[in-house]
This record gives structure tokens, C-alpha cells and sequence, in this order.
């Protein structure tokens, strides 16, 4: 599985690139917006923060096709490293996706609440289809089940397009969805550190913690002799 952060908040990206086995980040106008800064900049900074190799995600505004690929061709001069444009799955979107696969530039398809929007967006070409599962949730739907018909479509058609996930209010969503065949996902900084966040791990390394030192001593650690 792959693990993205879905957040443009430098200091909480920065924080669990260091802690965490993170692979890139995902970005919406909505979540550059709450930045309040020029977004060419953020974006940058965010490169800078995760470096080249990992994937940022940035979506394109635009309402036609063609302007969704002059935007998408933009970014991908603008930004370093690996780029990922995001597209919704709109027919306009779709007929961007096209168009950017023909060209090389990597699309993510966003927006999807259906297993078919899923299925064409990756007949389109696109490398990734981020079914929003909460989403789906709250309009009486299953995100989970979306996504393991979306995984069954693809290995049926045997399409390549990887499901990342996003949409989640708690770690039980995101681990659902892993089991039931999304290859990645994008979760908020506030949910990746509940994922290992369990209060029996913190009072078994304080009970371990206290025994140790009982017998060695406070400051005695494995290191000293």
C-alpha cells in the first residue's frame, strides 16, 4: 500500500515525512486555499519538503477539456519531480485524460462516486481513480463497497489504474478500503497519526520502561554498561 497526505500545511507534511513511510501528497483547490498563499509557491514548497521522487498531486480548475490540459501542462513545468495532474471525472474531464495519456502526463481521476465513473476514467488512461468513500457514505452509499467493485472491474478488464482512496473520518475506512483492493490511499495529517495511535502500546513500553529502570537504574539504558 501506498500512503499519501492530503493536506498543503507544510509543517504537518514535513513532520510526517519524517515519521512515517509516506509516498506523496495529494492537494485539492480547497485544501491550497486554506494556505492563503500564492499556490505556485506552496506547491513548490511542497516539492522541496518531500523531494523529487514522490508524487504531488495537483488539481486542475478549468471547465473544458482544453483548458483542463493547458492547466495540466502548465503545472507540469512549473513543478519538479513526479506530478500528478488530478482531473474530475466530468465528460470534459474525461476527455482531458485522454488527451493528457496520449501526452505523457500522468492524471489522477477524481471526484468518482461510482465503479463506473471508475472503469471509464481508467479506459481513459488514467493512472490513478480516487473514489471518495466518506463521501459516498454520507449519501446513504458504501465507499468500501465502491471500491472493492472498482478493484474487481479493473482485475475483470485487467486494466493497470491503481485506486487511491481518499475521503475518510476514521482509521476503520481506511482500513477497510485497503482490504478490500485499493493499492493507495490519501488521508488527513489529524487520521495517519491515529494509525498506530492504540493506548495498550503506550502502557506496555511504560510498563517495560519501569521495570528496566527498577533494575538498572533511571538514566541506564541498553547502550551503557
Amino acid at each position: 500500500m501506498k500512503l499519501y497526505i492530503d493536506s498543503a500545511d507544510l509543517k504537518q507534511i514535513a513532520y510526517l515525512q519524517e515519521y512515517y513511510p509516506i509516498s506523496g501528497v495529494t492537494t485539492n483547490p480547497s485544501i491550497i486555499v486554506k494556505e492563503n498563499r500564492p499556490y505556485l509557491d506552496l506547491l513548490k514548497d511542497i516539492r522541496e519538503v518531500i523531494g523529487e521522487d514522490k508524487e504531488l498531486f495537483v488539481q486542475v480548475v478549468g471547465e473544458k477539456a482544453e483548458e483542463m490540459v493547458e492547466e495540466a501542462k502548465f503545472i507540469s513545468r512549473q513543478l519538479s519531480g513526479a506530478v500528478v495532474v488530478k482531473v474530475p471525472v466530468t465528460e470534459e474531464g474525461i476527455k482531458a485524460i485522454k488527451r493528457l495519456t496520449a501526452d505523457n502526463i500522468p492524471t489522477l481521476a477524481t471526484t468518482i462516486y461510482t465503479p463506473f465513473q471508475a472503469l471509464i476514467a481508467a479506459m481513459a488512461g488514467a493512472k490513478y481513480v480516487a473514489p471518495y468513500v466518506n463521501r459516498i457514505d454520507n449519501l446513504t452509499g458504501s465507499g468500501v463497497k465502491v471500491v472493492s467493485e472498482i478493484a474487481a472491474l479493473f482485475a475483470a478488464y485487467q486494466l493497470p489504474t491503481q485506486i487511491l482512496a481518499a475521503s475518510f473520518k476514521n482509521v476503520q475506512q481506511v482500513h477497510d478500503v485497503c482490504l478490500s483492493g485499493a493499492e493507495s490511499v490519501t488521508v488527513g495529517t489529524d487520521l495517519i497519526k491515529k494509525f498506530i495511535d492504540f493506548p495498550a502500546t503506550t502502557q506496555d513500553v511504560e510498563a517495560f520502561k519501569k521495570e528496566w529502570q527498577d533494575m538498572y537504574g533511571v538514566e541506564n539504558v541498553l547502550l551503557n554498561s
